[in-house]
């Protein structure tokens, strides 16, 4: 990276995958993809809610359990 203020991404540190879970409101037909990956639940959590409130899952991709 070009720039050595911004620390390399490690891929394995982003445990917590926030979905938008359009099946809820039966407006998608293919499994929803992750669209935002967390280091932090909690960051995780407040981004779904501001994002698709109602709606979002959180899932930690490394036991596969929604928290």
């Amino acid at each position: 990276m070009a720039d050595r203020l911004l620390a390399v991404p490690v891929p394995e540190n982003y445990r917590f995958a926030v979905f938008c879970c359009s099946f809820k409101w039966d407006i998608g037909g293919t499994p929803d993809h992750a669209l935002a990956l967390f280091v932090d639940q909690a960051m995780a959590e407040r981004y779904g809610a501001s994002m698709w409130p109602g709606t979002f899952e959180v899932i930690d991709i490394v036991t596969g359990d929604r928290v």
